[in-house]
């Protein structure tokens, strides 16, 4: 037995609690500083829980920032600055540089005919620009300098020789307008059965309230003119996804449906497949860009609906797995093939 272990025996036997039992309530305020684990250097921490409290005064009232921030500054206002070692005067020792003109050989000088002399003289920065170009100088310019002298039979570089790059100007493209769809009357149409009222299109409107859009799609249910039907960015999650398969199981005159980029889950998505299945006349399915990838079950059920239903002759999703995108790659030709055949008899 080393001598370490040999002087931790003594404490074996020692009664911890009756040792608590005798200490002061000024003794135990001290341990219990002492045993508190602290951590000074861990910047996540709040500076309560990197060192103890050690203040007795009593607090004087609620955090003031503003009065703080101003007394701060004020102190440092009267703070006395620390006079420099060397004072500044201003004055400037030593001679500036200049560099040394450097004189070119003279076996290195050229000479030109004076009509070339003067021309070379009284050329505008674009014009020896074109001329480097020619010449095959394309180091003293950017390659779109050096391209468009070339390409072209006039001078179009106006901003001279420059071996800085310079990025393209292109015009700026203004954003998409706002979706102009009042969805008030757009559900009002849907209700009545309005004839003219071929495609409802919502994209982009993300303010809908999910009882609009469940009442929207209940009112589908019994529409026999609405063709096109698309949520496409709205915001809409499971919910509507329900609402949408519901109503898939009884209309018979929609054609296409896009639910792209919006909160739909995988139960969500199941759910539209499983009453795509009941459908036979929608021809178009858009699903991808969901918040979450919806998972490999999802995608096997996707190919599988795209096999049992030969009227889907177009299918938006980009799948992440060969196998089920081989499987709906094939299905997909199979379809179209199908539908061809149909329009020849």
């Amino acid at each position: 037995m080393s001598s370490y272990q040999k002087e931790l025996e003594k404490y074996r036997d020692i009664d911890e609690d009756e040792i608590l039992r005798t200490l002061s309530p000024e003794e135990l305020e001290q341990l219990d500083c002492e045993l508190q684990e602290m951590d000074p250097e861990n910047m996540l921490l709040p500076a309560g829980l990197r060192q103890r409290d050690q203040t007795k005064k009593s607090p004087t009232g609620p955090l003031d920032r503003d009065a703080l921030l101003q007394y701060l500054e004020q102190q440092a206002l009267e703070v006395k600055e620390r006079d420099d070692l060397v004072p500044f005067t201003g004055e400037k020792k030593g001679k500036p540089y200049i560099q040394p003109k450097k004189e070119i050989p003279v076996q290195e000088q050229i000479t030109l005919e004076p009509e070339l002399e003067e021309a070379l003289a009284n050329a505008t920065d674009a014009e020896m620009c074109d001329i480097a170009a020619i010449l095959g100088m394309y180091t003293l310019m950017s390659n779109k300098q050096y391209y468009d002298a070339i390409c072209s039979g006039e001078i179009c570089n106006t901003e001279g020789i420059s071996s800085v790059v310079q990025p393209d100007k292109y015009k700026p493209v203004p954003d998409e307008p706002p979706n102009p769809t009042n969805i008030e009357e757009i559900l009002k149409s849907v209700q009545n059965n309005d004839k003219e009222l071929e495609e409802v299109n919502l994209n982009n409107i993300q303010d809908i309230p999910i009882p609009m859009l469940t009442e929207l799609c209940e009112a589908m249910k019994t529409n026999t003119y609405v063709r096109s039907f698309s949520l496409v960015a709205t915001r809409s999650g499971d919910p509507i996804a329900n609402a949408v398969a519901d109503m898939l199981r009884e209309n018979r005159s929609l054609q296409s449906l896009n639910i792209e980029s919006n909160f739909i889950s995988s139960t969500g998505l199941m759910a539209v497949l499983k009453a795509v299945r009941e459908n036979a006349t929608l021809t178009e399915l858009r699903v991808d860009n969901q918040r979450q990838w919806p998972g490999d079950a999802v995608e096997m059920e996707m190919a599988t609906v795209l096999e049992q239903c030969p009227s889907i002759v177009r299918f938006g999703y980009h799948f992440t797995q060969q196998g089920p995108r081989a499987r709906a790659a094939q299905a997909m030709t199979r379809n179209n093939e199908l539908r061809r055949q149909q329009k020849k008899r």
